[in-house]
């Protein structure tokens, strides 16, 4: 779903306190390409091998971040997009964000998160930042 033309607004506030920022890989487009056509969490989890696929994705970016806490970094959590069918967190959760949960309570990674809501728009932040802000207090 796209809700922004570029990075969220949100990002600059995250980048200009010096919080980086790994970017999950976006599945829908990797495995069907930038001209697909909508689908549900339903249709991404029946496609064959689609689970698997968004495994191998997550594999390089839960090493990144044991690695980047083995250096003492601090990781604070994911931030997912509501409805996503793949990136959704809290109600159905989306299909890479099942196995990314799945991953990180293997690895015994954080499991916060915060979720861009369905009304987030680059012109309308809303109580979101108000979110963000208490998210961020952890660092």
């Amino acid at each position: 779903m796209e809700r922004a033309r570029g990075a969220f607004p949100f990002a600059i506030d995250l980048l200009s306190r010096g919080i980086a920022i790994i970017q999950l890989p976006c599945p829908e487009f990797l495995v069907l390409g930038g001209d697909r056509p909508p689908m549900s969490y339903e249709e991404y989890a029946a496609l064959p091998d689609f689970r698997q696929q968004c495994q191998q994705m997550l594999q390089p970016i839960i090493q990144q971040i044991q690695a980047y806490q083995a250096e003492g970094y601090h990781y604070l959590g994911v931030i997912g997009i509501n409805e996503s069918p793949n990136c959704s967190i809290s109600g159905q959760r989306g299909v890479l964000m099942e196995e990314f949960f799945e991953k990180c309570q293997k690895a015994q990674l954080n499991t916060d998160y915060l979720e861009v809501p369905t009304w987030y728009s680059e012109d309308s932040e809303g109580v979101f930042k108000e979110k963000l802000h208490r998210f961020l207090e952890k660092c």
